[in-house]
């Protein structure tokens, strides 16, 4: 069994990162993990984390200003690598690589594990929860419990999600016993949206297509519609999940552009399609009903290889 103490033992310099473009659970778990290993590290022990271009709206979570740049520091005795592989870490990748130990804490199904020590559980709602379970009760505080909470809400779509299970409820019902704000968390980090969030996401639903007989949808935004809204790619959140509740839809594909025929894919299904297994076959990643790739092409080559994959899937389906 994991046993966070004993993995941090003899450690002077420990670094904290997750991936690239990081979503609620991956601040959420990475901030949850660098409040507690200050309190519960040997004194003296550096502890710091490693993320880049994190959401203004995690602002409120404690410690997120000590964010660290990787491009300025030395590989540390022991790297946790949360929330994706190392591939994903981006400039932290190299502090990882050069870690005296790596651990890797994950929920994906997609990570095989690229730790001298993995703790993976692809049946967990989150990575948020996971470290969750690694906390000694003691130790926990009000600050710790929101950074876990919010991970766990972005993950799970507040509760709404099918990685949803029993263990999830009971601990957010925990978490919330430590007092933070946990109803306007949700509506802060969650629901709440900028002007231009709206502007870009209602153009992405106006323009969006129904194909495979109305049970299919994409939609995509080019460079210039950011550029032309002055939207960056954290504005785009959200976007493939309202897609996704359109009637009679069973998978949704939004999709932006990041340079000339590049295109960052996300994928929202229901049971009858497993996204996961789609984006994998595109050097992607992430869950059955969640997941995303990046693809090259010009936007009707990008859907007509992601169709391919659907319709089989649903073909079978309906077998």
């Amino acid at each position: 069994m994991f046993q966070l103490s004993e993995e941090i033992k003899g450690a002077k310099t420990i670094g904290i990162g997750g991936h690239i473009r990081p979503d609620g659970d991956c601040v959420g778990s990475c901030m949850a993990l660098y409040l507690y290993l200050k309190k519960c590290a040997a004194p003296g022990t550096e502890v710091s984390v490693y993320l880049e271009s994190v959401p203004d709206i995690f602002d409120e979570i404690a410690g997120v200003s000590k964010i660290r740049k990787a491009e300025e520091a030395e590989a540390p005795d022991i790297f946790f690598a949360l929330d994706c592989e190392s591939s994903r870490l981006g400039s932290a990748q190299r502090l990882f690589e050069g870690a005296g130990k790596r651990i890797n804490i994950d929920h994906h199904i997609s990570n095989m594990g690229c730790g001298t020590v993995n703790y993976i559980d692809p049946k967990a709602s989150s990575t948020s929860e996971l470290v969750y379970r690694l906390f000694q009760r003691e130790l926990m505080d009000g600050e710790i419990a929101k950074a876990v909470y919010i991970g766990m809400i972005h993950d799970t779509g507040v509760f709404q999600y099918s990685n949803t299970a029993p263990e999830t409820l009971r601990a957010a019902a925990d978490l919330i016993s430590y007092g933070f704000d946990f109803s306007g968390i949700i509506e802060k980090t969650f629901y709440e949206k900028t002007y231009v969030q709206n502007q870009i996401m209602g153009r992405a639903l106006l323009e969006s297509i129904l194909f495979l007989h109305g049970r299919c949808i994409v939609s995509a935004v080019d460079r210039k519609l950011m550029q032309f809204y002055h939207a960056e790619p954290q504005d785009l959140d959200g976007i493939a999940s309202l897609l996704k509740n359109t009637r009679g839809v069973e998978c949704a594909i939004f999709m932006y552009e990041t340079d000339v025929m590049q295109y960052k894919v996300s994928m929202r299904s229901t049971d009858k399609v497993d996204v996961a297994k789609i984006a994998s076959y595109f050097g992607g990643g992430g869950h059955k009903k969640a997941a995303g790739c990046s693809m090259s092409g010009t936007f009707h080559d990008v859907v007509n290889n992601l169709s391919l994959h659907i319709e089989k899937q649903l073909h079978e389906e309906d077998e």
